[in-house]
């Protein structure tokens, strides 16, 4: 069945302002581009756009889908505006929860507070005597109640774990705030969510990713909740022929990696294909996890936390490189960015392969220096720059900021550099990711100008991140990126033109459908 696609236009991503006014697809393949006149003639059906722009199908570089359902189906706190809220939220919350099983949210991030304050421990067991535990938005903390702490065997005296902190009080007793390593204390007494649970998150993540023009993501999911079984079922179940079609790249965790490999693991591609092997070296700017070469400007002799060691850095890399693969490393503060480049450079990446750098949020020139003569990839979140700015001036100083979320000098460079959300850290929808890219802010920040505008990308260069970029960080170009002959029949359909319409509007836009595979997953 051919199906021919018209009455709009579409955005090849070929070459800047190039575009076509239809489009032929055969078996999710495109055909042929060209004119109606040309192409109607070969087509056994048609499918009018009316009116809208066709952009290729958009893709997020780094997410977690599964945790992105997990979060749409639970007390989701990203909204959350003041711990008095907060606390407000999970009393309600914890009313419904029977006796013996946890309270659990996540999302919270003290800088959207007035007074940044922390809810302290007896603030938390104010709301519950039942075991609970909240997640921070950036996933590197978490607060803890006493019920929690004491199911976990978290006391004055004990220790911090390697690569964590127990944040502690004057007198050295658990305020219940856990930050890096020291999480895995509570997290690993927290029941596991159901086969079930998994496949309905995923569910309620491809829906919602889809109905804001999300084609596919590459994703952060094998590793947690117990390993990678029941996530994999997940993927199997969910994606593919008769089912959702929605396109995710697999990133496989460090810890379950080896035992994935011995296992010779079955994938359901192009629905569910494997990635590199997947580890974190630091933590966080917004808690102060970040690991950075100089002290934080805001904290006199804090420089983050590794939760690697350089030696284990290198163990991890040789594992990945034992097996032919790729490493994908979370690094955020410049010190973090240099213990991986060291190990690159000491464990070459295999042939035809590249290593991916994620967030890469704090640089120095050196270090760039350094990476372009390696073959890498970055992954870039534009939203941070929202999310993080005006604190990230405070964490960092003004002598940092030169090579801070420095987008458009790294594309310069020549760097392939493709455009995530780190979803549920932030927001993923992909709109609201290129109108950060190019205004460097959120919508509702009065900061004229943005945050470090010289580091302001172009309408194309943004679209770029999500459709084009997004292919080359998978060396898969020649199929994935482009409304062109021989890709994939993914496709992003807007009622705006988002390289013309004035930049507020961008995130006005509507996606009015989604296609996957040249089938319609999602039409408003």
């Amino acid at each position: 069945m051919k199906t021919l696609w018209h009455g709009g236009t579409f955005v090849t991503m070929e070459q800047e302002g190039h575009s076509v006014e239809a489009v032929l697809v055969e078996d999710g393949r495109i055909a042929a581009t060209g004119t109606y006149e040309e192409l109607k003639d070969r087509a056994d059906r048609e499918e009018n756009v009316g009116g809208a722009v066709v952009y290729p199908g958009f893709v997020d570089t780094h997410m977690h889908l599964i945790g992105h359902g997990r979060q749409l189906l639970s007390n989701n706190l990203s909204a959350v505006t003041s711990s008095e809220e907060l606390l407000a939220i999970m009393r309600k919350a914890a009313e419904s929860v029977p006796e013996g099983e946890w309270v659990l949210g996540e999302g919270w991030d003290e800088n959207l507070f007035p007074d940044r304050h922390v809810p302290t421990l007896a603030e938390l067991d104010a709301v519950t005597d039942k075991p609970m535990m909240l997640k921070r938005t950036c996933r590197h903390m978490l607060l803890a109640n006493s019920a929690a702490l004491q199911l976990a065997g978290i006391t004055k005296e004990t220790p911090d774990p390697e690569g964590g902190v127990i944040v502690r009080d004057a007198d050295g007793h658990p305020t219940g705030f856990l930050k890096e390593d020291a999480q895995d204390l509570v997290e690993a007494i927290i029941p596991h969510p159901s086969e079930e649970a998994l496949r309905l998150s995923l569910e309620a993540a491809v829906d919602d990713l889809v109905s804001m023009g999300l084609t596919g993501g590459h994703t952060d999911d094998l590793g947690y909740f117990g390993g990678y079984e029941n996530p994999m079922k997940a993927f199997h179940e969910v994606l593919g022929e008769g089912k959702r079609k929605f396109r995710a790249h697999l990133l496989r965790r460090s810890t379950v990696f080896d035992q994935m490999m011995k296992a010779n693991v079955e994938y359901n591609e192009p629905w569910a294909e494997p990635g590199a092997m997947k580890f974190f070296i630091d933590g966080a700017l917004g808690g102060k996890t970040a690991a950075l070469s100089e002290d934080y400007s805001d904290d006199p002799g804090n420089r983050g936390t590794f939760v690697v060691t350089q030696e284990e850095t290198e163990e991890l890399v040789r594992l990945a490189r034992s097996h032919g693969e790729a490493i994908a490393v979370h690094v955020i503060g410049d010190a973090a960015a240099e213990m991986a480049i060291e190990a690159i450079e000491k464990y070459p990446c295999p042939k035809g392969k590249r290593d991916r750098l994620i967030h890469v949020c704090v640089l120095r020139e050196d270090l760039v220096d350094r990476m372009e003569k390696l073959p890498i990839i970055l992954d870039i979140q534009p939203i941070f720059v929202g999310s993080d700015f005006p604190w990230a001036e405070d964490r960092l100083g003004l002598e940092r900021l030169e090579w801070a979320y420095a987008w458009k000098k790294l594309m310069d460079r020549g760097f392939i550099c493709g455009g995530g959300s780190d979803t549920p850290v932030d927001s993923p929808d992909p709109l609201l990711g290129i109108y950060t890219a190019v205004a460097r802010k959120l919508p509702d920040d009065p900061k004229e100008g943005g945050y470090l505008p010289e580091e302001k990308l172009s309408r194309y260069e943004a679209l770029r991140l999500y459709t084009t970029e997004a292919a080359k960080v998978l060396g898969q170009e020649d199929i994935r990126g482009k409304i062109a002959p021989g890709h994939f029949a993914d496709f992003t359909v807007v009622d705006a033109d988002l390289e013309r319409v004035s930049e507020d509007d961008i995130v006005k836009a509507n996606v009015v459908m989604t296609v996957v595979d040249g089938d319609v997953q999602f039409r408003k």
